[in-house]
C-alpha cells in the first residue's frame, strides 16, 4: 500500500516535470518563429535575470515589493478575520455591515488605488491602504461563512467544563476556523501581490511594479519577463513552504 502511494507521488511529480519542460519547449519554438525583441527565448530571459541579480538591483526592488505584500497581507487578514468572526456570530452586526462589504467587493481595484493616492498622497501609507482595502472584503466573506458553520456542540462542551473564555476561543473555536483562514490566506496572497504591482506602477518609485513600468517605456521585454519570473518564483516558494504546510496542519486538525 505504501509502495503504491510512493509510486503514485513519483508519477505525479514526473508529470509536473514533463509539463514544465513542455512549456519550455513550446516557448522556445514560438520564440524561434517570432521576433526576438517582442518574444525573447527563455534562455535570453534567464541571462538577463542573472545580470539583474549580479547588479543587486533586483533584490532591492523585490524586497520592497515583498515588504508591501507582507504588510498589506497582515493588515487584511487581521481586520478580515476580526470583522468576519463578528459578522458570522452576530446577526445585527452582519446585517449592518453586509451592504458595506458588498460595496467594497464590487469597487474595481484600480479605483481604490487611485482614490487612495488622491486622498493620502503618493505615500507608502496610501499604497498599503489601497492594497489592504482590496483584500479585506474577500477575507471577511470567507471567515464569516466559516464562523456560521462552527460546531456549537464543541462550545457547549467547553461551557459545561467551565473553560475560560480565552481557552474556549483559542482551543475550541479558532481551530474550527483554520481551514477558512488558510483558504483566505492562499487566495489573499495571490490577489495582493498582483495589486501591489499595480500600486507600484501607478505611484511608487521602487518595487517590481515600478521596474516593469520602467522597462515597458523602453519596450525591454527580456527585463520585464526576468523580473516577473523572479517574483513568481518567490511567491511559489512562499506557497510551497509556508501556506501549504499551514493547510496540511489545518486538515490534520479536522481529521
Amino acid at each position: 500500500m505504501i509502495n503504491n502511494k510512493l509510486k503514485s507521488k513519483k508519477y505525479l511529480f514526473l508529470i509536473k516535470v514533463l509539463s514544465f519542460f513542455a512549456l519550455f519547449l513550446f516557448w522556445e519554438i514560438v520564440s524561434l518563429i517570432s521576433n526576438q525583441n517582442t518574444f525573447p527565448s527563455i534562455i535570453n530571459v534567464l541571462k538577463t535575470l542573472l545580470i539583474e541579480i549580479s547588479d543587486g538591483e533586483l533584490f532591492f526592488h523585490l524586497g520592497m515589493t515583498l515588504y508591501r505584500v507582507f504588510i498589506s497581507f497582515i493588515i487584511a487578514m487581521l481586520v478580515g478575520i476580526f470583522v468576519g468572526i463578528l459578522m458570522g456570530n452576530y446577526r445585527r452586526f452582519d446585517a449592518f455591515l453586509d451592504s458595506w462589504n458588498i460595496l467594497f467587493l464590487n469597487i474595481p481595484a484600480l479605483v481604490l488605488i487611485i482614490l487612495s493616492y488622491i486622498w493620502f498622497g503618493l505615500t507608502e501609507i496610501a499604497a498599503i491602504i489601497a492594497v489592504s482595502l482590496n483584500k479585506i472584503p474577500n477575507v471577511i466573506v470567507t471567515i464569516r461563512e466559516g464562523a456560521k458553520s462552527i460546531d456549537r456542540n464543541l462550545l457547549q462542551v467547553a461551557l459545561i467544563y467551565k473553560v475560560s473564555k480565552t481557552k474556549k476561543f483559542f482551543v475550541f473555536y479558532l481551530p474550527q476556523l483554520y481551514p477558512y483562514i488558510i483558504a483566505a490566506a492562499r487566495g489573499g496572497i495571490a490577489l495582493i501581490w498582483k495589486i501591489v504591482l499595480v500600486v507600484e506602477l501607478l505611484g511608487r518609485s521602487n518595487g517590481v511594479g515600478f521596474k516593469i513600468h520602467e522597462f515597458f517605456q523602453f519596450f525591454d521585454i527580456k527585463s520585464i519577463l526576468a523580473y516577473t519570473i523572479a517574483f513568481v518564483v518567490v511567491m511559489i516558494f512562499l506557497e510551497l513552504f509556508f501556506l501549504k504546510p499551514l493547510e496540511n496542519y489545518a486538515r490534520k486538525w479536522r481529521i
